[in-house]
């Protein structure tokens, strides 16, 4: 499959489109700056001088606006029909990389990958997660996802080779030793460290969580939700760039699609160290009120990880995030059904006899959870007899070690949790976690009664996997799981990894 390298097929498209843009800009800058002027929680965000500003700002920002508007209707007369041309996603490559290198199936590799929500949406709209200054959270998260100078390109033996011994310190945190199976998965991990500030209550006996500080500084895939604000994309590219040398963007269509209207795209942005062989972006139909405003969908790809005796080995690795409301369960669980059915449909069209398939892992932001009630529906999901998850046991029931992602957005700046070691610190205590997760839910959204027995949040992030049955026969296991603070204040999520061993099974 030829990937795309432009949004357009043709230059005449893409000027038409920048001149729609450029038409457009002025409305969008001031309804963003408009929406900018809610504070935020954070230090600074408020007293009487802020108040003062915002009130003097607020009646120049609508009379912009409304001068505006004329060059808007224009701009949208103009853009509407061009995103009809506009492709589903870009490939950015970088040039002279080398090709796939020989693997010898009787030998252990090891995959990394991350998900994360980062919450990249226009300034105006990420202050609704006490969030904003997106320009600022893009470059500081870009510069965690890939620190330093480009990595290795080619052959990787350093980052790929097996790692012999039980807690190994990969992550830059805590990891796990490869278990016989998810559901007897074991963490290794320090003893949990008092909260440097107020202290919490504790509600339980402390739990070991297997919490890192910093993001894997060897994953080989990142799989990213919610890169909705261009400029921020722009900055992640150009930071990934030296170290995944392959990146899909500008993820889902614009304009009416299938009788809606798409303002923004589906947020997703995947980076790989291995050539994407293909891709395939299907949009969700059912999106419902302000989720519909975003071309929300399933990212697929194939990626070439080697070649066996003139075979090809590829894995296969699906990104998504689904519908967001509390109450829209009945929506989530159609869009996993249709997650499901485009996953086997695009490994059916992609794969070629002889292929060697390493590994098939599924993530992204879900958006529901393993605890709370009103989830309970979407817990029960075909998905999860199809795709294994490491961090649960059951419908309903997580390892005693697993965690929620999702974070009491109104509390992200409070001091325990304002530092990546302030947060591994306080979300290894159970009342500290209490404190600074988001707790489970009902059906309506509000807030559940807490159940007894250990705390565990809203985990909302997943990477799964499933094992491939085929020849030659090949296994995937756990190797370790992590929940990583590094992100604090700059995301209302925690970011997870997963590495997986893949090794020729025992006769």
């Amino acid at each position: 499959m030829l990937l795309p390298e432009s949004p357009f097929p043709n230059r005449a498209l893409a000027a038409l489109d920048s001149l729609a843009t450029g038409l457009l800009a002025p409305s969008f800058w001031a309804i963003n700056r408009l929406l900018d002027l809610q504070p935020t929680t954070a230090r600074g965000g408020g007293g009487c001088r802020g108040c003062a500003g915002r009130a003097l700002a607020a009646p120049a920002l609508a009379t912009l606006l409304l001068l505006s508007l004329p060059l808007a209707t224009l701009g949208l007369l103009l853009w509407l029909p061009v995103q009809a041309a506009r492709r589903p996603f870009v490939y950015q490559h970088a040039a002279g990389t080398a090709p796939a290198q020989p693997w010898d199936l009787r030998q252990r590799r090891t995959f990394t990958f991350l998900t994360a929500n980062l919450c990249l949406l226009p300034s105006g709209l990420a202050k609704f997660s006490n969030l904003g200054d997106t320009p600022r959270r893009a470059t500081a998260i870009a510069c965690r996802l890939a620190p330093g100078s480009p990595g290795p390109r080619g052959h990787r033996d350093a980052l790929v080779a097996p790692r012999h011994g039980h807690g190994h310190n990969g992550y830059g945190g805590t990891l796990c030793a490869p278990p016989p199976s998810p559901g007897s998965l074991r963490v290794e991990v320090a003893q949990p460290v008092p909260v440097v500030a107020q202290p919490v209550p504790v509600v339980a006996e402390a739990v070991p969580v297997p919490l890192a500080e910093r993001l894997p500084a060897d994953a080989d895939f990142l799989c990213l939700q919610e890169v909705f604000d261009a400029g921020a994309a722009a900055i992640l590219r150009r930071q990934l760039a030296g170290t995944f040398p392959h990146l899909l963007f500008g993820v889902g269509g614009l304009g009416l699609r299938g009788g809606r209207l798409k303002l923004l795209d589906s947020g997703l942005l995947l980076a790989s160290r291995y050539p994407l062989l293909a891709a395939r972006y299907h949009g969700f139909p059912n999106g419902a009120r302000e989720d519909a405003l975003a071309a929300k969908g399933l990212l697929a790809v194939q990626v070439l990880l080697g070649s066996t005796r003139g075979q090809r080995v590829v894995g296969y690795l699906g990104c998504t995030h689904l519908q967001a409301p509390a109450g829209d369960a009945p929506i989530r669980q159609a869009q996993l059904g249709l997650a499901l059915r485009w996953l086997q449909l695009f490994r059916e069209e992609q794969e070629q006899d002889g292929d060697v398939v390493a590994f098939d892992v599924f993530c992204g932001d879900l958006n529901f959870d393993n605890c709370s009630p009103g989830d309970e529906l979407n817990q029960r999901h075909h998905l999860f007899e199809v795709y294994q998850d490491p961090c649960r046991r059951g419908p309903g029931q997580e390892q005693p070690w697993a965690i929620g992602t999702l974070l009491n957005y109104l509390k992200i700046y409070e001091e325990p949790v304002s530092t990546p070691e302030g947060m591994r610190r306080t979300l290894s205590q159970p009342g500290g976690r209490q404190q600074y997760l988001a707790g489970p839910i009902l059906a309506n959204g509000q807030p559940a009664p807490v159940a007894p027995g250990p705390w565990h949040g809203r985990r909302v992030d997943y990477l799964l996997f499933r094992q491939h049955r085929g020849a030659p026969p090949l296994r995937t296991e756990v190797a370790g799981v992590s929940f990583i603070t590094q992100l604090a204040t700059y995301s209302d999520h925690l970011p997870v990894a997963l590495r997986l061993d893949v090794a020729p099974v025992s006769p």
